[in-house]
């Protein structure tokens, strides 16, 4: 049986402050999947990159990566430059199965939360 891993993939910004609630998030999720590393990637501006990061998962014996993209919606970056950068992971990690799933911010349940904060902002 094979070992997986979970890499939550942000966008990325210049100011160092804007990754701490992926920090959260990833540490939170980890938290909850103890026997799974749970990892946090970027595309740009900021590092780790995915790249590298499926570099050193797959190193380390991880063969299994799932890739939950922390983007509110499917723009251009989710649609064009990720399956892009996945493509060139399976050539370059071939016995690395990757799946992505889809953007967090379009399941369900995230918007029920969100919808939740935006109504309590009235209270």
């Amino acid at each position: 049986m094979g070992t997986r891993a979970l890499v939550l993939f942000a966008h990325g910004a210049r100011a160092a402050s804007w990754a701490t609630p992926f920090e959260r998030l990833r540490d939170l999720t980890a938290a909850r999947l103890p026997q799974v590393p749970v990892s946090l990637a970027f595309l740009e501006l900021m590092e780790p990159r995915l790249p590298a990061e499926v570099a050193q998962l797959a190193s380390g014996g991880v063969d299994d990566i799932t890739v939950v993209p922390v983007f509110l919606g499917q723009g251009g970056h989710l649609l064009r430059d990720l399956p892009l950068l996945v493509a060139q992971l399976k050539i370059d990690h071939p016995g690395v199965a990757i799946k992505v799933v889809g953007a967090v911010g379009e399941d369900p349940a995230v918007l029920d939360a969100m919808t939740a904060y935006c109504v309590a902002s009235l209270t």
